[in-house]
């Protein structure tokens, strides 16, 4: 028995799905459908910070990327399962999550950090140096 399952698919209940064809292709519809986990954006001084709630995702089964003008965050929840069990029935069809950000001018796409704590996505975007408030010290003559 596997660790680790995907997410049981739930029959279908919807009476305009008549026939198997009919009733997999509408669950192949919804298997390409993606939840978009929900974010808390921080700002200041040094940068941004977005935490994301993606309960059941992995740090192997997730996808962080960024260029220049965006950061697009993706991820495959899985079930761990106990020994002896197997999952029957589950209330989420899909277990994809994606989420994608613009990123301004202002933002260092390349100093990027993230971290993955209890189903929290955690991630650190700087402000370039260049572009950050500075302090000037005032001299006395």
């Amino acid at each position: 028995m596997a660790k680790t399952q995907e997410m049981a698919q739930r029959p279908s209940t919807d009476p305009r799905v008549r026939g198997p064809a009919e009733g997999q292709a509408q669950r192949a519809r919804e298997s390409s459908y993606a939840l978009a986990p929900p974010a808390d954006i921080f700002e200041d001084a040094d940068g941004i910070g977005i935490m994301l709630d993606m309960p059941g995702v992995t740090k192997d089964r997730l996808t962080v990327k960024a260029d220049r003008s965006e950061l697009v965050i993706e991820g495959d929840a899985s079930i761990d399962m106990p020994t002896g069990m197997e999952a029957a029935y589950a209330e989420i069809r899909s277990a994809h999550y994606r989420r994608s950000f613009t990123l301004t001018n202002e933002l260092d796409a390349d100093a990027i950090e993230a971290s993955m704590k209890d189903g929290v996505l955690s991630i650190r975007i700087p402000k370039r140096a260049e572009l950050k408030p500075r302090h000037i010290e005032i001299q006395a003559t």
